[in-house]
């Protein structure tokens, strides 16, 4: 049995020397938890194969108050998977050792120091354990007690709930100080258990420096069926050291040496060549992985009755068909050839269509309900347990679920994005509901893929091409049925586009994508009429860039005009006029888009008021060419 009194002792040494050394680090956070999670880790609860941390059968341990991240990196050492000199480098530009948990280092399940984030992807991982896996994992989340005041953590405290996942345990560090002084409710614990009851959780309350207590709530949380389970420890605010603890204004900051010294000489005698063993997950089925091997069989027998995926699957009608709608047909397509696709949604399947999906596979569907933020961290824990997630809701409300997207991309998730409902062509439904900032908010993401396809076709072609594209894509859906102007021998990339119209005579190219693109064609015939020749490309990789084919653009005509149901900002002519200048390439370029507050009313009329209709174009055309700027 470890000796667990000296490994909370050796555990706090690494702390004090790792944030001591980097000069900086949250040394009174982690402090606090020590005993916590030197039960959880080396008293027999925790189970995991370190030597393999991709098993699917581990336990899973996340840090949503990542800035405790010097107690987390100790934990490791703790067990011989870092020395000393590693834990030094704490925060060098060099080291995965960073100073909030990213996947740099390989422990890390998922990026964390935003908070109010972490419940969510262990809620995620938890789902993916109870309903989708024959591993049956445990995932613990350590929550710091000013981070219960985030509005994300109780979208995942009642979707736990709802899912009755008693395989997720959180624990609060309820150490009474935040950053700035006391937190919502200080050592107040029991209003949070009051809380967290009412939302159906089971809670059990303990001092949070006695190991036997400790020990006896983990041993009692892992009795409890049906419900999740919240820890709720009372601790103290650098526990361990005198002159630490429960002192205010210590947030953040390391020792210096004469103070690193006298809280070396507190702890006493500190073995070194400690080393704490942590319990290997209970041995199971040979199969790596038994979870897809059932998500396969499942998949295969609802392939067997086609008849029912062509009962669910939505048909064009007058050769018109919604993008929003080709996204349900396509999911419900990429269920049958991918067993480990998911899809989430945020109560409004029946608008982004994603019920086409749930028909087919409803045990492979999670309502998320109105609570976008977790519906993104719920997704980026089942991305990092190996399911392919789609998440869909209106491109307006996902600009509220930013800060998760955002962190997404640190976690390196391989998330898939629907935002239906785009720019002003959504009609009545008037401004809250028109997603006019959803491409600016997604090409600032690292790494991110942008798409906005104009037709049913190449929504599904391009919904393939993110379900097996690694990371962050975005797919931008229209609420209006639109012509078909594809055929299924076409193909698409990300990074690719289309040259719809094209002549050896074009004075302008004109690129657009989803609905400004049927304008465009609109406004071509119309040109046409008239006897000036343009040239229609459509644009719907708006990231990356197709660079060849703008570059040949400006080449082969005088000028490039770019139309978008979007704000100016951040959005497709931002996007092509940023690659021309870095390129080098002055070529005039002239953009039209959402420049007037938007207001309710029929979609032909509000793309005539945002001046990105046909006649807008037709005018635009005919102004450049008068000012002679091509």
């Amino acid at each position: 049995m470890n000796n667990l009194t000296s490994l909370a002792k050796l555990i706090r040494y690494y702390i004090l020397m790792a944030t001591a050394e980097a000069g900086s680090g949250h040394v009174t956070s982690s402090l606090s938890a020590v005993e916590l999670m030197t039960v959880l880790f080396f008293g027999g609860i925790f189970k995991t194969n370190l030597e393999n941390s991709a098993d699917p059968r581990n336990d899973r341990l996340i840090f949503s108050k990542g800035h405790a991240s010097p107690l987390f990196y100790a934990l490791y050492a703790a067990a011989g998977q870092l020395t000393l000199a590693e834990l030094k480098t704490l925060r060098q530009i060099d080291s995965p050792l960073e100073g909030h948990p990213t996947p740099r280092f390989k422990f890390t399940e998922a990026a964390t120091g935003s908070l109010g984030q972490g419940l969510g992807i262990g809620l995620g991982m938890a789902l993916q354990a109870r309903y989708l896996a024959s591993h049956q994992f445990k995932t613990y989340v350590l929550l710091g007690d000013s981070e219960m005041s985030e509005g994300s953590i109780w979208e995942a405290v009642q979707l736990a709930a709802h899912y009755q996942l008693n395989n997720l345990i959180g624990i609060i560090d309820g150490n009474r100080l935040g950053q700035r002084g006391e937190t919502l409710h200080g050592h107040d614990l029991g209003k949070l258990e009051k809380q967290l009851q009412a939302f159906n959780w089971a809670t059990i309350s303990v001092d949070g420096h006695d190991l036997t207590e400790i020990e006896a709530a983990f041993r009692q949380a892992h009795q409890v069926k049906d419900q999740p389970v919240m820890i709720i420890a009372r601790t103290i605010k650098g526990k361990g050291v005198s002159f630490l603890e429960d002192q205010p204004d210590w947030h953040g900051k390391a020792l210096r040496s004469e103070q690193l010294q006298q809280a070396v000489t507190e702890l006493g005698e500190v073995d070194l060549s400690l080393m704490g063993e942590v319990e290997l997950p209970q041995s199971q089925a040979a199969e790596a992985d038994l979870a897809k091997t059932a998500q396969a069989a499942a998949t295969q027998a609802a392939a067997t009755d086609l008849t029912k995926l062509f009962d669910v699957i939505i048909q064009p009608v007058d050769g018109k068909l919604a993008t929003r709608k080709a996204y349900g047909n396509a999911l419900a397509k990429l269920g049958l050839k991918f067993p480990e696709l998911v899809v989430l949604d945020a109560e409004v399947s029946n608008s982004t269509y994603a019920e086409v999906f749930q028909q087919l596979f409803p045990a492979r569907f999670f309502e998320m309900y109105i609570a976008e933020q977790n519906m993104i961290s719920t997704a980026v824990g089942l991305a990092q347990r190996g399911q392919i997630p789609f998440v869909s809701t209106f491109a307006a409300f996902l600009t509220r679920a930013f800060d998760q997207i955002r962190l997404a991309a640190y976690s390196q998730a391989n998330l898939k994005i629907a935002g239906s409902h785009a720019g002003v062509s959504i009609g009545e439904d008037g401004s809250s509901q028109m997603g006019l900032e959803d491409i600016a908010m997604m090409r600032a993401v690292q790494g991110s893929v942008v798409l906005y396809p104009s037709d049913a076709v190449s929504t599904e072609k391009l919904m393939e091409k993110m379900a097996v594209h690694q990371g962050i894509s975005y797919i931008r859906l229209t609420r209006a049925d639109t012509p078909l102007l594809y055929d299924n021998q076409t193909t698409f990339e990300i990074g690719g586009c289309h040259e719809l119209r094209k002549s050896g005579d074009d004075v302008i190219t004109i690129l657009a994508a989803g609905i400004t693109l049927h304008e465009a064609l609109k406004a071509y015939d119309l040109l046409q009429a008239e006897g000036i020749s343009v040239r229609v490309i459509d644009l719907y990789s708006i990231k990356p860039l197709p660079t060849k084919e703008l570059v040949q653009a400006t080449v082969d005509t005088p000028a490039i005009l770019t139309v978008e149901d979007h704000y100016p900002a951040g959005g497709m002519g931002e996007a092509v006029a940023s690659f021309l200048a870095e390129k080098q390439i002055f070529h005039p370029i002239h953009s039209l888009a959402v420049t007037k507050m938007p207001r309710s009313g029929r979609p032909e009329q509000l793309l005539a008021e945002a001046a990105i209709d046909a006649t807008a174009i037709v005018a635009q055309v005919k102004l450049m060419l008068k000012q002679e700027l091509i």
